[in-house]
């Protein structure tokens, strides 16, 4: 009874008891987009409204409407497509993206992945689109679909009927294996390189899915016709929801915990181009000894070198269904790139938490109530794993500072002001200056990736260093030290100090502040920063999930220890106390 009651009654605080409400519902009830009416469709039309207002906070975007579930049953009622920072001006940064056209791409693709899982974009990180989708459905799957289609809309297969690029000739052929094929990932590509993705990382451990002896889907690393040729295709197998039962059995420690990659189903070895793998200083060929938390590891530092990249290209992230794996690894890269400060800037750790719970697992179809029943518990995995990702090796900045900074300077000796120097609006020093322009595609967003540094030489370096590491009035612009100051918008300009008054356009800043018309931009982050604001989301959602979802207990050991997780619920909780969860 206590539990229950427990249960029942969210945590004070605004931010806390959305978090709950959102998880409780989670826990109980699978979402669907078809599903219309009663107390579930008002508590769900809340969530929806939550995580556009969240979206709003830092983005102009469109919405796709998916309201009866229409393009996708359990896909949001209400698909956001990020158009730009709300901050850029629509000369400088207006998309290329046609939200009418890239609504129709949608529906002529839909029937190329499983379950109707579409290509969909989801973050949108330095003009480049991240998007997530299921894998390639196979020919059971689209036969049956498109026969489904064709009987229930009179005769007619709206599916394929695009009068204006169906020829004749392509319409007697389209029954025929090929043909079916070349017409539904031709649309599947389309869309792709409409949203200018380049690189699709595919986390399947098979290279065709197989139920009862038959292809269920298929993926791009095994298209016969080798359509996907142009893009660039990484296999990265990871295990699926299942093996999460393990990580549950072994009381929630995924340390030491290492997938078994001779089963007779695992048929897809790791392949990814060596040009992505050579400044990452990882051994690649022994990815089948690493445990659960190294693998994690080493795939997301992949997917941050990926979308730090030179080019403007995009990313896809999928697994079979995507709705386990692929929310795992599109959460972790939200909030890794939130932590930097680099996307969703003024939202705080309580705020992207539920953003990224909502949108990313609930309304994207995660089936929580079943993975609880079966043990299979990757949602919990995804958030208590924050732990192992706050250090600076995990940054994208930190890839964008080792080819911006000239040797010799670190991050904070650059980041580090004079205190004589603040309020100036002249440069660092008389040594060198600082100078920042705008990158591709995202206008107004700083990334140390637009730093240009210009020193005097190995002489003046050491000398403002000295300078600056002996004074005691030395300070370093952060977030959390100087949430005023303001960072540069557009053009070649130097760095300003938050002593400036003017708040127009003309100095090229905006100024972070409470009016609803003033926007924050990206912001330095250190690596201190980083962690503190991961570790805040972490212990927030251990709060949040023990007191509504709550963890299945292990059978106890022999000596009656309690679990190291169900003990970090304890203090959690606050039933004892603990320097940290």
């Amino acid at each position: 009874m206590a539990a229950a009651a427990a249960r029942g009654c969210p945590p004070a605080g605004s931010g806390d008891r959305a978090l709950a409400e959102l998880l409780l519902e989670f826990s109980r009830a699978q979402y669907r987009a078809k599903d219309g009416g009663g107390a579930a469709a008002a508590k769900v039309e809340r969530i929806e409204r939550r995580c556009l207002e969240l979206f709003g906070r830092d983005y102009r975007y469109s919405v796709i409407p998916n309201v009866h579930g229409e393009i996708c049953a359990h896909y949001p009622r209400h698909i956001v497509f990020l158009e730009r920072d709300a901050g850029a001006s629509r000369d400088s940064c207006e998309s290329n993206v046609q939200v009418g056209k890239l609504q129709d791409l949608i529906n002529r693709s839909k029937m190329a992945r499983c379950r109707g899982r579409f290509v969909c974009p989801v973050i949108l990180y330095k003009g480049k689109h991240i998007c997530r989708s299921a894998t390639l459905a196979g020919w059971g799957e689209l036969y049956g679909r498109t026969g489904y289609n064709y009987i229930f809309s009179g005769g007619s297969d709206d599916a394929w009927a695009d009068a204006e690029d169906i020829s004749e000739e392509d319409s007697a052929l389209r029954n025929a294996d090929t043909q079916l094929f070349d017409k539904v990932r031709g649309h599947d590509i389309k869309l792709l390189r409409y949203l200018s993705v380049r690189y699709i990382c595919d986390l399947m451990v098979e290279n065709k899915k197989v139920k009862f002896g038959l292809n269920v889907t298929s993926s791009e690393k095994v298209d016969k016709a080798q359509r996907y040729a142009d893009f660039t295709l990484l296999s990265i197998p990871y295990p699926g929801c299942e093996f999460f039962k393990d990580y549950k059995d072994r009381d929630y420690t995924a340390e030491g915990l290492i997938f078994n990659w001779k089963q007779d189903y695992v048929d897809a070895p790791l392949n990814i181009p060596v040009s992505l793998t050579q400044s990452l200083n990882i051994d690649w060929s022994e990815y089948q000894s690493w445990d659960l938390i190294q693998q994690t590891q080493n795939y997301l530092k992949l997917l941050i070198s990926i979308i730090n990249s030179d080019d403007d290209s995009g990313l896809l992230v999928h697994c079979i269904s995507g709705w386990d794996r692929t929310p795992l690894f599109i959460s972790l890269l939200r909030l890794s790139l939130w932590a930097d400060g680099l996307i969703h800037t003024s939202l705080e750790p309580s705020e992207i938490l539920y953003l990224t719970v909502a949108y990313d697992w609930f309304l994207f179809g995660h089936m929580l109530v079943d993975r609880l029943s079966k043990g299979e518990e990757i949602f919990f995995f995804c958030f208590n794993f924050l732990k192992h990702i706050t250090s600076e090796e995990f940054s994208a900045l930190k890839s964008q500072r080792r080819k911006s900074f000239p040797p010799g300077f670190t991050l904070e000796e650059i980041c580090m002001l004079k205190q004589k120097d603040r309020g100036s609006t002249t440069s660092l020093s008389s040594d060198f200056s600082l100078g920042m322009e705008s990158s591709p595609g995202a206008a107004g967003s700083f990334t140390y990736e637009a730093v240009e540094l210009m020193p005097a030489g190995a002489q003046a370096q050491a000398a403002w260093r000295k300078s600056c590491t002996s004074s005691p009035q030395a300070v370093l612009w952060s977030r959390a030290q100087h949430s005023e100051d303001r960072l540069p918008s557009t053009g070649m300009v130097e760095v300003k100090s938050s002593s400036s008054s003017s708040s127009t356009h003309s100095d090229n800043f905006l100024r972070i502040g409470s009016s609803p018309l003033e926007v924050p931009r990206s912001r330095l982050v250190s690596a201190s920063d980083r962690e503190s604001r991961l570790e805040e989301v972490r212990s927030a959602f251990l709060a949040s999930y023990s007191r509504t979802i709550g963890l299945k207990a292990v059978p106890p050991s022999p000596s009656g220890a309690i679990g190291g997780l169900l003990e970090q619920f304890v203090r959690g909780v606050g039933l004892r106390g603990s320097s940290t969860l």
